[in-house]
């Protein structure tokens, strides 16, 4: 199994001097993730075509030139992330940052792999169910657009005795700054999560019932609907909630194919 270094970094000991062809390195992540399923922000799957056999696959969050970098550093032949490069609305033009980015995948021939909404959604492997594992949270149901948004309880079904032992426990374990706001009336026992920049679910997570929201990021109307509601909403931090799922779902696909993995933090305060 991979196991996290203490540099960020994540190993995998699974290896193939031949390694596998770039088409069926993208089917097996098509296979996983059926992007066909998702309207998405940007294209799911190759964004950026590389060397034909890839022998060494690098994760990280996103597809920054300091990610990039370190990846051709590293020896990859292609890089899987949760945000690529291309977005809807944007100026379309290859300059500056854009530029440089390609320019580095381009002259070194390493394919960029990138999903966004299918590898939040993802079942078992994505950046929700990695989450709550992570969490000590089980699921029970879902809400909101394509199933993201999860609601669940502790393992063991212990409640936390207020907002303020989830904010010190969700520090703990993401280790990073939490942004809390509203206080429940009683302990919390019934917990909604959806990583990222989720904030305009936090009304959803009060309809389906529950006491305390956590995702990335937090807007000015999250603020008074959690005094009002008194539903505790949780601002974790939109890389923190979301560096579960690549690593893990990049790990498992190179395990199948027999090709190394290796995982690259790229810190980020966000």
């Amino acid at each position: 199994m991979p196991r996290m270094a203490d540099n960020g970094r994540m190993s995998s000991s699974t290896s193939s001097a031949a390694g596998v062809d770039r088409a069926a390195l993208v089917a097996a992540f098509d296979a996983e993730l059926q992007p066909e399923r998702f309207k998405d922000y940007g294209p799911n799957g190759l964004q950026v075509e590389g060397a034909p056999r890839v022998r060494k696959l690098v994760s990280g969050v996103t597809a920054s030139r300091a990610l990039i970098d370190a990846a051709i550093e590293a020896g990859a032949d292609a890089i899987f992330v949760h945000h690529g490069l291309f977005w809807r609305g944007q100026d379309g033009r290859v300059t500056g940052w854009m530029k440089e980015r390609l320019k580095c995948l381009l002259a070194h021939d390493v394919s960029l792999l990138a999903y966004h909404l299918p590898l939040d959604a993802h079942p078992t492997l994505g950046n929700n169910a990695q989450l709550g594992q992570r969490l000590g949270l089980v699921a029970e149901s879902r809400f909101g657009e394509y199933d993201l948004g999860v609601i669940g309880r502790r393992v063991g079904g212990a409640a936390f005795a207020d907002a303020g032992a989830l904010a010190r426990h969700l520090e703990l374990t993401l280790r990073h700054p939490v942004t809390r706001i509203g206080e429940p009336p009683s302990a919390i026992t019934r917990v909604a999560w959806c990583s990222g920049g989720a904030q305009d679910w936090f009304e959803a997570a009060i309809a389906a019932g529950a006491q305390a929201f956590i995702t990335g990021e937090l807007s000015e109307p999250q603020t008074h609907l959690a005094r009002e509601c008194g539903v505790a909403f949780y601002a974790c931090g939109h890389h923190a909630t979301e560096r579960y799922g690549a690593p893990v779902m990049a790990a498992h696909v190179a395990a199948q194919l027999g090709i190394e993995h290796q995982f690259i933090e790229i810190d980020n305060p966000a």
